[in-house]
């Protein structure tokens, strides 16, 4: 959940269950429609898995991150941006907004890690069924075991990477937002020194 696209999470709830659903349900549909040849068995996947993967997408994101759903999008785009680029926000009205999406990548990946013991074991699973198709089955079910084992590969390999990158970034945002905040503002809106007053011995009178 933490690797959804920026983009996806700038949206609102709705637009976030969609993006997500449709995402889902395709890339599972494709699986079926190559394995199996049936394009109704593959519609039929992409009708029931979408909008069940986009609800629940749509949940997690707004549950991890409530704060979003009030922000203006113009706002909420911003706030995204800055987070996942580890850029400042340069505005001291949203950085309240960059440390709750901050948290709220951080609570979503504790999640994730809780299930990460899962992906070994689906791993042995997907390889010796790829090479039991592989030996015993059709070379259509074949392909589509391997594909598996392949997306299986880069969910270990490459995403605890990218991840691992991505909250590298978040951190920086959360530090500047944070400075930012303890200033008072991007413009000086802090404490500051008060210049001459009238009522000193120089000061005119009448």
């Amino acid at each position: 959940m933490v690797l959804v696209p920026g983009w996806v999470w700038r949206q609102g709830p709705v637009r976030r269950g969609l993006c997500v659903g449709l995402a889902a349900g395709v890339f599972f549909a494709a699986f079926v429609a190559v394995e199996s040849g049936a394009w109704p068995a593959a519609l039929v996947v992409l009708l029931v898995l979408g909008p069940l993967y986009g609800v629940r997408a749509a949940r997690r994101m707004g549950r991890a991150w409530p704060g979003g759903a009030g922000l203006a999008p113009a706002d909420r785009a911003r706030v995204v941006r800055a987070t996942r680029r580890g850029e400042a926000i340069g505005d001291a009205r949203l950085a309240p907004a960059v440390l709750e999406y901050a948290g709220a990548l951080r609570v979503l990946r504790e999640e994730d890690r809780l299930r990460w013991w899962l992906m070994p074991l689906v791993a042995v699973v997907s390889l010796a069924l790829a090479v039991y198709d592989t030996v015993a089955g059709p070379a259509r079910q074949a392909l589509v075991s391997w594909l598996v084992v392949a997306v299986v590969a880069l969910e270990l390999a490459w995403s605890p990477v990218r991840r691992n990158r991505l909250l590298a970034r978040v951190a920086r945002a959360e530090d500047a937002a944070r400075a930012l905040s303890h200033e008072g503002g991007p413009h000086g809106d802090g404490p500051h020194e008060e210049g001459p007053r009238g009522d000193g011995p120089d000061a005119q009178v009448g």
